[in-house]
């Protein structure tokens, strides 16, 4: 990449940014030495990388890493060899090194790319604990750190108690206390002393350490604690040396895995710069571009990072598209002055640099580019006093390097291009450079003013003119660019909205000649047609986000709703195998009785039953069976009208009147059919069948009247008013499984009827009841809220139970 782009860009900028997340030295120097790749497979290597680390962080992860402010200090002084790291410094890499471990420890295998960087660190487990030991928070060595040390510290301890003993019977004593100064005990050069007045000099016989600053006192030791102090002198100093032997131990400890603690502060440095990449990513709501190979740029709702960063919190930077498809390879940007032009002109290079080093970028999803080997930028004033350059000649002298310099696949970014000189001159030398580059085979992307270079772009192949827009009562830039329009420069209207004198506008626009008005007016036009199919666009774009939101929630609630019916089905699946259960029971028993029967007859007493007593048999055994068809749901009597006229077909969708269900014929014999009830297969008589649908056929009377097993359990004790009143059950008396099982019932009739709100009145009692069924309710897949009735309701005698949609 071309270093003076690089700066025209404010990369190094972006650097800066990008430091300050990072948590120690060495990922700093990272961040601000980062650098754009060129090749796509790198470029997508280092965007992956950078995901992971932002899924990682944003799952609770941690890649921040504690390190001391001196360990680039820290670290010159391990190269240095013989030097000890004093306690303080051992601490701090300690830590330092503890961190890196324990960040790397929490790098499981399902972050591929973070997990192969976190499994180069090695363990320094054994050193960390050592320092640990051998050295107290605070910076002091323990008497611990090693035999020798604690042997000498308890000698030092029991030295000095000795002479501070003795000097203090010196400084007490009516004899010797009244030469002195003061009745302390100090320390002079490492050897306890008194302070003695001057002119007593000699009272006291000892040896003079130094004096005050006025010379009325003196610092004197004893000649009686001369032994002492010497014996102190000499156990300080072995402690010293064991201390600094201890403290070089701990330091070589680290030097004898010199290539370890090497590819460790790599791993650190690695971790510590994808730390801040993430931090900086969540700072920008960036997100990871999409990789291309065709020279495209798609830059959708791109921001400038640099603005974004700038801007307050309550401040909104505007997105702007900044798109190039092939065949297309070359955007002329117009517009307003302070419309936006240079800025998008930047963050079109900007954002691609980042993206190269690895940076998740601010534009919307779905944005994706093609990597550069090359890009330039000619921006602003290339003036030069030192080199004897005007503008011009310095845009010029730019360009010259760009040709000589240019490497496919190159991006070129000209802002004026053809300014500072001779408009018509400078006009078609613009459009002859953009054109040159072109054909090179590069992608341009160039401001302008010029009228010439806006009709080039109007009228050229693989050339894309877009301008921005702005308010066309206030003149007021908008910074969304509208592709196909030519763009007005509008420097007049907005002279005059900045306070320029009247009298200098209105003779502004007298000098402009004919056609320059014409043409204005003409553009003027254009722009009020642009900005109309624009809001048209906007509101079209509106109205498609309304209806894909109601889209999602239509799929949402029809989710909802196969969810509920697949709950209903398997409740009722197990209310009708609960049924068949008990009905082959109740079968069974009966069955049995009638063998009991049968067996208590001798064979003559069978043969001689009249026809009377056969028939008492058989309407016993009706009777039984009818108990069971009714303990199933299903009437004892069905209307003739529900009757079948003969046989089954098969596929014939049947109501069995002994399971009280609908079900499809999958067979038929001369007398009996298979019917398929919920999955499950039985045979029944052709007796026992009726049309679908007849169900709910109940004996009432000569006329017999028809209503569904829905309204009859909601005629147990259930009423249905307004959306404002609730479905009713009442349970008041019945033990908690009783109410369970009522209610279970409910709840199906009531998803059956699509009724939402419940009533369950169980009174007060023992409160018992009333617990049980709404733990009952917390616990149901289809019951959204449970809660004691209002007042009006009933209070704590009932509870209103709220069903999910």
């Amino acid at each position: 990449m071309h270093a003076d782009s690089l700066h025209a860009l404010e990369f190094p900028a972006v650097r800066e940014a990008l430091a300050e997340g990072a948590s120690t030295p060495l990922g700093r120097a990272r961040c601000l030495s980062l650098e754009p790749a060129s090749a796509i497979d790198d470029v997508r290597r280092s965007l992956a990388l950078t995901s992971e680390a932002v899924r990682f962080t944003k799952d609770a992860g941690s890649l921040s890493i504690s390190a001391p402010d001196d360990l680039e200090s820290l670290l010159r002084t391990l190269d240095l060899g013989e030097q000890a790291l004093d306690p303080l410094s051992l601490l701090g890499l300690a830590r330092f090194v503890g961190s890196v471990s324990s960040v790397a420890a929490g790098i499981g295998p399902s972050n591929p790319g973070l997990f192969a960087i976190a499994q180069r660190a090695a363990s320094f487990e054994h050193e960390v604990r050592a320092i640990e030991r051998a050295i107290h928070p605070s910076g002091d060595v323990n008497d611990d750190a090693s035999p020798a040390l604690r042997e000498v510290r308890d000698k030092l301890r029991r030295a000095r108690a000795r002479l501070r003993s003795t000097l203090e019977a010196l400084i007490r004593g009516r004899d010797t206390s009244k030469y002195l100064q003061d009745e302390i005990i100090t320390d002079r050069n490492g050897r306890y002393v008194v302070v003695v007045r001057a002119e007593f000099r000699e009272a006291i016989p000892g040896l003079v350490h130094g004096s005050s600053t006025s010379g009325a006192s003196l610092y004197l030791e004893p000649m009686s604690t001369v032994e002492a102090n010497n014996e102190i002198v000499s156990l300080t100093s072995r402690e010293a040396e064991e201390i600094q032997r201890i403290l070089r131990a701990l330091t070589d400890a680290f030097r004898r895995r010199t290539d370890e603690l090497e590819a460790l502060l790599d791993v650190a440095a690695d971790l510590d710069e994808l730390g801040a990449k993430a931090r900086f990513a969540a700072r920008l709501d960036a997100v990871a571009p999409e990789l291309a190979n065709d020279g495209r740029i798609e830059w959708r709702g791109a921001r400038h990072p640099l603005l974004l960063l700038r801007k307050a919190q309550t401040s909104t930077v505007v997105g702007t598209d900044i798109v190039i498809e092939p065949p297309t390879r070359a955007l002329i940007i117009s517009g307003p002055n302070t419309g936006g032009k240079t800025v998008a002109l930047k963050a079109t290079g900007l954002l691609a640099i980042m993206a190269q080093a690895g940076l998740m970028i601010p534009v919307d999803p779905g944005s994706r580019f093609t990597p550069f080997h090359s890009i330039f930028a000619d921006i602003g004033d290339e003036q030069s006093i030192s080199a004897s350059l005007s503008t011009f000649s310095g845009h010029i002298a730019n360009i010259v390097e760009m040709d000589r310099a240019l490497e496919l696949p190159a991006l070129v970014l000209l802002d004026e291009v053809g300014g500072g000189t001779d408009p018509a001159e400078g006009g078609a030398l613009g459009v002859s450079v953009i054109d040159h580059f072109r054909e090179r085979g590069a992608v341009v992307v160039a401001t302008t003013h010029d009228d010439l270079i806006k009709s080039y772009a109007a009228t050229t192949d693989g050339v894309v003119t877009a301008a921005f827009g702005f308010n066309a009562e206030t003149y007021a830039p908008t910074y969304r660019l509208i592709y196909g329009a030519p763009g007005r420069s509008l420097a007049i209207e907005i002279a005059e909205r900045l306070g320029m004198p009247r009298s200098v506008i209105a003779a502004a626009r007298g000098r402009r000649s004919a056609r320059e008005s014409i043409l204005s007016a003409h553009l003027a036009r254009i722009d009020h047609e642009l900005a109309a199919v624009e809001r048209e666009r906007q509101a079209l774009a509106a109205e498609r986000g309304q209806l894909g939101e109601r889209e999602r929630q239509i799929v949402a609630r029809e989710s909802r709703v196969t969810e509920r019916e697949a709950v209903l089905k398997r409740r009722l699946d197990d209310r009708l195998n609960e049924k068949l259960r008990d009905a082959k029971q109740e079968v069974d028993q009966i069955v049995g009785r009638l063998k009991q029967k049968a067996d208590v007859l001798s064979p003559r007493e069978a043969a001689s039953l009249s026809t009377g007593d056969l028939g008492r048999l058989r309407s016993e055994g009706r009777a039984a069976l009818e108990a069971v068809g009714s303990a199933l749901g299903v009437s004892d009597a069905l209307g003739d009208d529900a009757s079948l006229n003969g046989p089954p077909a098969l596929g014939q969708t049947v109501f069995v009147s002994s399971f009280g269900a609908d079900g499809v014929v999958r067979g038929v014999t001369s007398k009996d059919a298979d019917v398929e009830i919920r999955g499950k297969r039985v045979r029944v008589p052709f007796s026992a069948l009726r049309r679908a649908g007849a169900g709910g056929v109940t004996k009432s009377g000569a006329g017999g009247s028809k209503s569904s097993s829905r309204a009859a359990v909601a005629g147990r004790s259930s009423r249905i008013d307004s959306p404002a009143t609730a479905r009713e059950l009442v349970v008041i008396g019945q033990t908690v499984d009783e109410a369970i099982d009522r209610v279970t019932k409910f709840l199906d009739d009531a998803l059956l009827s699509d009724e939402r709100r419940l009533r369950i009145v169980h009174g007060h009692g023992t409160g018992r009841l009333r617990e049980g069924l709404r733990a009952f309710f917390r616990d149901h897949p289809l019951v959204s809220t449970v809660r004691a009735a209002t007042d009006d309701e009933g209070g704590q005698a009932a509870t209103i139970v709220e069903l999910k949609d």
